[in-house]
């Protein structure tokens, strides 16, 4: 039961490696390690788009795009 929960607790961390890719709403995002990190993607008009970590976690996110 212990390893189940560490699993989902590590699978509800963001990623932390730099390049990393996740999707939330509906659009990817990677994670650029230069100095602050910061997840880098576009919005839906297609700006770019910067976000924090405390920021994705508000807004939710996958490792997969949503279907």
């Amino acid at each position: 039961m212990i390893a189940k929960a560490d699993t989902a607790q590590r699978l509800a961390q963001l990623p932390t490696m730099p390049f990393s890719v996740v999707w939330s709403q509906g659009h990817a995002y990677v994670l650029e390690g230069h100095g602050r990190p910061r997840w880098v993607g576009l919005d839906s008009r297609r700006r770019p788009q910067a976000l924090t970590s405390d920021d994705m976690r508000r807004r939710g996110w996958s490792h997969r795009p949503a279907r």
